[in-house]
């Protein structure tokens, strides 16, 4: 496998520096799913997309070059553009989450202990506990009022924004303290030290007086979908500035890509092309809008009634249909080289890393993508002289992780998952080659032309 960076242009390198220079600020300004699902709807606005929902209200039919949006709960989404085939021949699909790894605030969150205020908080996804101590934190989220009012919460990331942390032990007392012992409730972010006027709980009710002037009560937390994630900007990561230092890569790196590539292409496919943004992958894809939910399902339907089609055409499109499931992958780590096989591993620098299969001793929650489909895609990728590796996740036995890919071949149609390769996957601030970043652009580019 050639590394992207040896024998490139000067010109070739600008353009992955450029394109690169856009994703960290997505990555940046959207930690949130319903912030990434906002910005992707401004994006795809702005290239002509129209909400199904107008499409339904005003009775109106869908022809060839359509552009459409559908949007769940505001942090689900699914952007389409009509191809010039029936699309009883099948769709190309490219599916992404766009939940990461994070801290959510419990319903009653705010408590007091020795004269500081903290929230309390429950951990979401599989994170190493240790590395969310002693970081910089910001709060994102919504709350939700009762008579309808929604407030927006971003704080921390303002240069003149106040921070947040959770605190760690020092290494004089720890002696006893091993990362291995560090627990949920652990997590408990420190949010304030002076005491208002109350006679108890006087640090407690001072933050919730700051909370009060900020139009949020008390109650109003419990209808509140509040975010703990890692303070601060994407970065440029070495002295070559080569790599991107940023929280959430896991999995808006592959959201962004894929999404990009549906926008940036002016011309007619001549399949329909998918881009399919969820949530909750990284819990198991549960909920109302996880993939498991009919809602991607329920937009396929209402499109194939709007183009005139019987239902059963929409299941003969599922079927033929192609899909890549846009996930990261790990890269081989030169400092923890025990858990890979360095033999069938993904590198940083080496392209966008087609998985066959995931799951965990064998292969259990995977899907095992069929040979003919591989061989489709390796000719795919060479005629559009993308750079690729086919790869695994490890050693047999060291572990493994699951995508959206099993569920969406519940449908027959062929699933492959592809992505880009990670270092630190996971921990709050996660490691990616640009030279990887735009390669996925131009393979999801090269795919939603796949005939």
């Amino acid at each position: 496998m050639k590394n992207l960076w040896e024998n490139q242009t000067e010109e070739a390198r600008k353009k992955i520096f450029s394109f690169c220079e856009d994703y960290k600020n997505f990555i940046s300004e959207n930690k949130t799913e319903r912030e990434c699902l906002a910005q992707s709807v401004k994006m795809a606005k702005e290239k002509g997309y129209v909400d199904l929902n107008e499409l339904i209200v005003n009775k109106r039919t869908v022809k060839q070059g359509d552009k459409i949006f559908a949007l769940n709960r505001g942090k689900m989404g699914v952007f389409i553009k009509i191809g010039k085939k029936s699309i009883e021949e099948g769709f190309n699909i490219i599916g992404a989450h766009v939940d990461s790894p994070r801290l959510d605030l419990k319903a009653s969150p705010v408590y007091e202990n020795s004269e500081l205020a903290l929230l309390d908080t429950h951990y979401y996804g599989g994170i190493k506990k240790y590395q969310w101590l002693a970081n910089p934190l910001a709060l994102h989220g919504v709350v939700c009022k009762k008579d309808g009012k929604i407030i927006k919460i971003n704080i921390g990331e303002d240069q003149n924004d106040p921070v947040f942390t959770i605190s760690d032990l020092l290494p004089h007392l720890s002696k006893d303290v091993k990362v291995d012992n560090i627990n949920g409730e652990m997590l408990n972010v420190l949010v304030g030290g002076i005491p208002a006027k109350q006679e108890k709980n006087k640090f407690k009710h001072n933050v919730y007086d700051i909370l009060k002037s900020m139009d949020i009560l008390e109650q109003d937390l419990i209808s509140a979908e509040i975010e703990v994630v890692p303070a601060g900007r994407a970065r440029d990561l070495g002295l070559d500035r080569s790599m991107i230092l940023g929280y959430g890569q896991d999995d808006r790196v592959c959201a962004y890509t894929s999404l990009k590539a549906l926008l940036d292409d002016e011309e007619i496919p001549e399949r329909t092309s998918v881009c399919l943004l969820v949530d909750k992958e990284e819990i198991g894809s549960y909920g109302a809008t996880g993939m498991s939910s009919k809602f991607f399902e329920n937009v396929l339907a209402e499109i194939n009634f709007l183009l005139g089609n019987p239902e059963i055409s929409l299941r003969r499109a599922l079927s033929n249909s192609y899909m890549l499931s846009s996930d990261v992958t790990a890269g081989f780590d030169p400092n923890y080289p025990s858990p890979f096989n360095k033999d069938s591993e993904a590198y940083l620098a080496k392209g966008i890393a087609f998985n066959k299969y995931t799951g965990r001793g064998g292969k259990s929650g995977s899907n095992d993508a069929n040979p003919e489909f591989i061989a489709k895609l390796r000719r795919l990728m060479d005629d559009a002289n993308i750079t690729y590796q086919f790869t695994e996740m490890g050693k047999v036995d060291a572990g493994g992780g699951g995508t959206i890919a099993y569920i969406m071949a519940k449908y027959g149609m062929d699933v492959i998952d592809a992505g880009v390769p990670l270092l630190n996957m996971h921990a709050p601030w996660e490691v990616s080659s640009k030279a990887d970043v735009y390669e996925a652009y131009k393979a999801y580019k090269a795919f939603y032309k796949l005939k």
